[in-house]
């Protein structure tokens, strides 16, 4: 296998874990707000909201166990999400009484079966 089908194949499975979560979320309550949202500085993979709160969702997937998975999402990592909160937040929430919070979708795959660690409030992060 070459590299570029591995890296379609990484983005392919990336994909399927982020609509899992979604899914996920969507049957805990929440509305999709966003989905991949984008700026220059960095990337939410979900933003979504249920009543007066707003989450934002750093989703990481694996095939194999990865050890300790929650620390994937490194400071420098909570730093940029934090950055584009905010841009989102100046966006779309002005005049909005919301709590906002960071949480993290852990997925496991194996050629049989998907299982979802879902961390409210993983991290905080400053001026929130």
């Amino acid at each position: 296998m070459t590299n570029k089908h591995s890296f379609k194949d990484s983005k392919l499975f990336g994909n399927q874990s982020e609509l899992a979560v979604a899914n996920f979320l969507e049957k805990e309550g929440f509305n999709i707000l966003k989905k991949n949202y984008k700026k220059f500085f960095g990337e939410i993979d979900i933003i979504a909201g249920k009543k007066n709160m707003v989450v934002f969702v750093e989703v990481k997937a694996r095939k194999k166990d990865a050890g300790v998975m929650h620390e994937l999402v490194t400071p420098a990592k909570q730093r940029k999400i934090g950055l584009v909160a905010r841009s989102f937040i100046s966006e779309h929430m002005q005049e909005k009484e919301v709590t906002y919070r960071f949480d993290v979708a852990l997925v496991y795959a194996s050629s049989d079966n998907q299982k979802i660690t879902y961390i409210p409030n993983a991290y905080t992060v400053s001026e929130y």
